[in-house]
């Protein structure tokens, strides 16, 4: 009798609290109802945890467009203690207040990492017809926690506390709603309308346009590492690129005739400069209303297939501006307008007549494509097959992959697509458009890598093979200062291949009174693009462009001359540094790496947090561009402003003579916890310490840091021009380190089936040794033998450019070497 009554009275404790009722376990996590809200957590991997909710108990249906894994079968735990129903595995514990309906994440040593501060909003909201939500979510941070990513904006800040981010994809900003913490997680918020992201001291949001449901990932890393090897795992690795898209890319608005394109690299060839990719942009296909038709019917290149023969046979590649836009006349918009692949707002260009500003007295009818819909995926792709792909080109320069969305309208959102409202779905077009190509690419192509250069990105892009370019940028130095926190911020977005025109896109105000009238021989923008070269050499794409002023480094004087000598030594260090580069491409690849990291990647527990003027490259070298002017004045420089020397008149402008020979200074923080050496001096520095540092025009402030092990390229005109038989390995002393050099057959995707090998050196500091592993791996053209001459960094040895083999020179055959130093 007292046996029943217990379980009886237990029954009625567990109807009244709700136990029975509130939650659920199922073979992925857990499901509730909340206050009407259905609130699933799914566990997705040891590390990553997916929460989904929806109003009125709704059954949670969606399909991601950027997340391509599959929850794993992961061992976990579900337990309620009081109101906290817990889901537990290795790695991260999700607790969920079955009263509140809030979510809390905490480390498995207990640590809190991140909490919602409510349970989500839903209002209802007509999206063209179809009934929906605006959706929101707040958290809350720790007061000195910072965050990072959010895809790239032009606001100069490393840290993205107290911001509010309207993200609608645009020309210079691309948006990833994505932030990794300093706490060790990250956090995906997995919507692609217009979504505001916000950050007060009294919480942390996102509010989506459109949201059928609240659909978010947790995943915690430990670090900034782990946390972008999680949203890679969830939304796509990353794929090698070609080794020659690593050198240096030559391009402006616009080569206007197959002969002047041929010519740029026939001049490069003459004057020993490197260069390994010439770019066409628009307007090959002729007048606006065959806007993108990717074909050559303008008259001034009348040989396509022999241009790119032309190009090829110097060594040289090429890729080409494809839009994703069509204009009424192209074959393309013929065939996609009678089946509603069109999309009815404007773009770029607005006019059928090839004159600024445009005449609207003659509208262009471009229209962009819905790239939502599979179907015109296939026909955009078998345009460009049949037009561009077969006859050789390289790769895409898939520009205004935003797209441009001009004289906007709030019914533009109205529009449909294939997925719904143009609302619905407006920030993932990138990520269609371009992954569009690179399907339909790697499906009829395995000989040759995909390479796509594009104007915008969103969450997943890193899949594809894109490399994401600034915008159209400005040419000002406050502009590049801006590019080295939009570049690392989009980097922690777990997208890793990001670069900018070097020397900014809009640089009419440059020209003007300069001897002949180009910005070219104004000292004010050459200095400016000598600085944005050296900064670019280490970027993932080293690649010069704009419009105004020519870019061509012949255009800025000749050798011998400081300019001139000044952009082709940053070129010649891009090359020195290729087996770097290609094996950091690599780490980046296998391992999740990152090329360009900022600071509190590595020095987490330094003053690094908000540093935004110095970065890693890879984990050796320490860049500390200089972006401040050193020789003349620095003016703000807007689109169609004009420079001046304190508004003198243009007589005494022309008269003004600048010595870029002198020696100036600037200021470098050095973190703590490294011991690093000048990469142009080998002088040694303690970390931790603001150092105050000699600079001259044609030098970029470099560092490496102790325990490194850098392995020094042959001088060469292009990438593939000599084999690696010969390196030189320099070896810098304070700490133990490593270093695996990696090479493959540089161009096909045959190191997915294991052909390609690494060669792995360690850095014994205290025995003051360097051990050469045994070669993993083969591939047709290994080099059976080589030699390696291995350099320890010091004062009076080999530093900078400077390549003497005066090391050790030892032979290796592919089997361990120990070598003492």
């Amino acid at each position: 009798m007292n046996k029943l009554y217990l379980i009886l009275a237990f029954l009625a404790i567990g109807i009244t609290t709700g136990w029975s009722q509130a939650w659920q376990k199922t073979d992925l996590g857990i499901k509730s109802s909340v206050n009407s809200t259905a609130i699933e957590i799914q566990v997705y991997s040891p590390s990553i945890i997916r929460v989904l909710k929806s109003p009125h108990g709704k059954t949670i249906t969606k399909e991601s467009l950027s997340v391509i894994k599959k929850p794993q079968k992961v061992t976990f735990s579900a337990k309620q203690d009081g109101d906290v129903v817990s889901v537990k595995t290795e790695k991260v514990k999700a607790d969920l207040n079955i009263k509140t309906g809030t979510i809390s994440f905490t480390s498995i040593a207990k640590n809190t990492l991140l909490s919602e501060k409510a349970e989500g909003t839903f209002v209802d909201f007509d999206d063209a017809g179809s009934k929906t939500y605006t959706v929101s979510q707040t958290f809350t941070l720790d007061k000195d926690e910072a965050i990072y990513g959010l895809g790239q904006q032009q606001r100069g800040k490393m840290s993205q506390r107290n911001v509010r981010i309207n993200m609608v994809q645009g020309n210079t900003d691309d948006y990833v709603p994505f932030f990794v913490s300093t706490k060790g997680y990250g956090l995906f918020w997995d919507n692609y309308s217009p979504t505001i992201f916000e950050d007060k001291p009294e919480a942390t949001s996102f509010k989506s346009d459109v949201g059928d449901c609240i659909d978010y990932y947790f995943m915690y890393g430990g670090n900034a590492d782990g946390s972008i090897a999680c949203m890679r795992d969830l939304t796509g690795q990353v794929p090698m690129f070609p080794l020659w898209t690593y050198g240096f890319w030559q391009s402006k608005e616009r080569y206007k005739s197959q002969s002047e394109l041929v010519g740029v690299v026939k001049k490069y060839r003459e004057l020993g400069v490197p260069l390994d990719g010439i770019i066409q942009d628009w307007q090959y296909w002729g007048n606006n209303y065959l806007w993108n038709a990717m074909d050559f019917f303008n008259s001034e290149f009348p040989s396509p297939k022999k241009m790119v023969d032309d190009i090829h046979n110097q060594n040289a590649h090429l890729i080409i501006s494809i839009w994703s836009s069509f204009g009424p006349m192209t074959r393309q918009y013929r065939e996609m307008e009678p089946k509603g692949m069109l999309l009815n707002f404007q773009t770029w260009p607005q006019s059928g007549l090839d004159k600024w500003p445009p005449d609207m007295n003659y509208p262009s009818g471009v229209k962009p494509y819905d790239p939502y819909n599979p179907e015109a995926r296939d026909i955009y792709w078998k345009y460009l097959n049949n037009g561009l792909f077969s006859l050789g080109i390289d790769g895409w320069w898939m520009d205004s992959s935003e797209p441009d969305h001009l004289s906007f309208k709030p019914s533009d959102f109205d529009l449909k697509t294939y997925l719904g409202s143009f609302r619905k779905v407006r920030n993932a077009f990138p990520l269609m458009t371009v992954g569009g190509v690179s399907e339909h690419q790697r499906a009829v192509s395995s000989d040759k890598r995909i390479f796509i250069l594009t104007r915008s990105a969103f969450a997943g892009q890193q899949r594809y093979g894109a490399n994401t370019w600034s915008g159209d940028v400005n040419s000002s130095w406050q502009t590049l200062r801006n590019q080295i926190p939009a570049g690392l911020n989009f980097t922690l977005s777990a997208i890793p291949y990001w670069n900018t025109d070097i020397g900014g896109f809009f640089a009419g105000s440059y020209n003007k009174s300069w001897n002949d009238g180009s910005g070219a021989k104004n000292p004010m923008f050459q200095e400016l693009y000598v600085r944005w070269m050296q900064f670019g050499a280490f970027t993932p794409m080293m690649r010069s462009h704009g419009t105004d002023v020519p870019r061509e480094i012949y255009n800025f004087g000749k050798k011998g001359e400081p300019v001139f000598d000044a952009i082709e030594k940053a070129i010649n260090l891009r090359y020195l540094m290729m087996p770097y580069i290609y094996s950091t491409a690599w780490t980046v690849t296998n391992n999740q790496s990152s090329f360009m990291r900022a600071l509190a990647m590595d020095f987490a527990d330094d003053k690094v947090k908000d540093m935004n003027n110095e970065y890693m490259f890879g984990r050796s070298i320490l860049v500390a561009p200089i972006v401040n002017a050193q020789y003349t004045p620095e003016t703000v420089v807007k689109t169609n402003a004009e420079t001046g020397w304190d508004k003198k008149s243009d007589n005494e402008n022309k008269s003004v003579s600048v010595d870029f020979t002198q020696t100036k200074s600037t200021k470098v923080y050095l973190p703590a916890g490294a011991t690093w050496f000048d990469f142009w001096t080998n002088e040694k520095f303690n970390g931790g310490q603001e150092i105050s540092q000699q600079t001259t025009f044609d030098n970029i402030p470099l560092f490496i840091k102790a325990g490194s092990v850098l392995p020094i390229g042959p001088q060469v005109q292009y990438a593939t021009e000599k084999k690696w038989d010969d390196l030189e390995i320099r070896v810098y002393e304070g700490a133990n380190g490593e270093f695996t050099l990696y090479e493959d057959e540089n161009d096909n995707y045959n190191y997915e089936k294991g052909v390609y090998s690494t060669i792995a050196f360690s850095w014994d500091n205290a025995r003051k040794a360097l051990t050469i592993g045994d070669r993993k791996g083969s591939f047709p053209g290994m080099l059976a033998q080589r030699k390696f001459h291995i350099v320890l960094a010091e004062k009076g040895k080999p530093a900078g450019l400077n390549t003497e083999k005066n090391g050790k020179e030892i032979s290796y055959a592919g089997k361990k070497i120990v070598i003492k130093l």
